[in-house]
């Protein structure tokens, strides 16, 4: 049978529709606020969601538009509530909600909405995230909040940040449910008033204005003549000087146009204590698409994504977060996974100018080649002798011969 969430704060409530459910033959997870059912949702997607909208924490309209938000709601989700009203039932059915039920709930409307519910096929939501995936962020609520309102009063604007920055993530925010995007930057050939039409009310969006050829110059021009007609946003990304964009071939007065209205944003380095649930995000939402197998973040792991830099932005993470999922042999992600992956490549040797005598040159090379493994094993020269093929008293009196410093700490530590 089923696994059916459900998630209500009264004790009494959740008792008796986990009995009459279990009773029906179903598997039943409690969660009493919505702390605890982002939990249960994480470790394993339900067939089901009994979802109550008066919780203390999060009220269950909100957790369930963070999940359509997420691209998280590709299971049902029957609302519950005794004091609900008609636009509640609205707002929740035209987020995802596949049905209402009104307090006390009898156990034949019960069942029957739990059998339609569970009838109906699964669904995979592949929502893209948004700034509206992290409610809870205060900066990102701010940060919304400027967006919109620069938007209410103009069809497109231009997100400037440095190198890292996360333009796709925040112009999905603009983009409302079932509206069309069109990215520029991919658009090749001109750009048609089909287009435009077809994707009305909807979003077009370049990442990083510099990449631009002048061709698709053009089609940015195109649309901004009709971004009103055919009630678009345009938003674009910029990490680049307007006179590094001059040079890069940019049209003046078209540029100039477009840096008309701007707003400053963070990068993904910037995002502090939103990154770790950013990540963990990214990574349920890989889960639910099926690129990658279930796992989960340990904490350390967490912390050591968010003290990264994050110069190649979302796109970073997301490839960071893919390629941590398929390597991890357990199912938790650890920070040793981080760690190997995040790890600076050890710096290539220098040159050897081939103008040496043979001698001189052997021994730059050899200079070369022991410090260099020697840096890989981080001063243990016991992993070293190995690794070079040395007796441990030659290998001194090579690396001393060499004028190659080593740590006496690894000798104590490796005997």
């Amino acid at each position: 049978m089923a696994n059916i969430l459900v998630v209500d704060d009264e004790i009494g409530i959740r008792e008796l529709l986990s009995e009459i459910l279990r009773d029906e033959g179903h598997d039943v997870t409690l969660a009493e606020h919505a702390s605890a059912a982002r939990l249960a949702r994480q470790q394993a997607r339900p067939d089901l969601v009994l979802l109550d909208i008066w919780m203390p924490d999060t009220d269950g309209i909100t957790l369930l538009r963070e999940w359509s938000a997420a691209g998280q709601l590709d299971m049902p989700v029957i609302m519950m509530s005794g004091h609900g009203t008609i636009d509640t039932a609205v707002e929740a059915t035209r987020i995802g909600a596949q049905d209402y039920l009104e307090k006390p709930i009898s156990l034949q409307k019960l069942l029957a909405s739990v059998k339609r519910a569970l009838q109906r096929p699964a669904t995979t939501a592949n929502a893209p995230l948004s700034l509206l995936s992290l409610p809870r962020s205060q900066h990102f609520k701010e940060l919304r909040r400027r967006l919109e309102q620069v938007t209410a009063n103009s069809h497109y604007v231009v997100l400037r940040s440095a190198p890292g920055g996360m333009p796709e993530l925040i112009a999905r925010t603009l983009q409302n449910q079932g509206k069309g995007w069109i990215d520029l930057g991919q658009q090749s050939t001109p750009l048609s008033l089909e287009q435009l039409e077809a994707t009305r009310g909807g979003v077009l969006f370049v990442s990083e204005l510099s990449t631009l050829s002048r061709a698709q110059q053009k089609n940015v021009a195109f649309a901004l003549e009709r971004l009103e007609r055919y009630e678009l946003l345009l938003v674009c990304g910029c990490e680049h000087a307007t006179t590094d964009l001059l040079q890069r071939g940019w049209d003046e007065p078209l540029l100039r146009h477009l840096l008309e209205v701007t707003l400053a944003v963070p990068t993904l380095g910037e995002m502090g204590d939103e990154l770790p649930e950013l990540a963990a995000l990214v990574l349920q939402q890989q889960i639910g698409k099926g690129e990658v197998q279930s796992h989960q973040f340990q904490t350390a792991a967490l912390t050591l994504l968010r003290q990264h830099g994050w110069p190649g932005g979302f796109a970073e993470l997301q490839s960071t977060v893919r390629s941590l999922a398929l390597g991890a042999l357990e199912t938790e992600i650890t920070a040793a996974d981080v760690q190997r992956l995040l790890a600076p490549a050890p710096a290539m040797p220098a040159a050897i100018s081939m103008d040496l005598p043979l001698r001189e040159a052997r021994e730059a090379f050899e200079k070369l080649y022991f410090e260099h493994h020697l840096r890989l094993e981080s001063g243990n020269m016991t992993k070293l002798a190995e690794k070079t093929g040395l007796e441990r008293t030659h290998l001194y009196r090579k690396l001393k011969q060499l004028g190659i410093q080593t740590s006496r700490k690894h000798d104590v530590d490796e005997t």
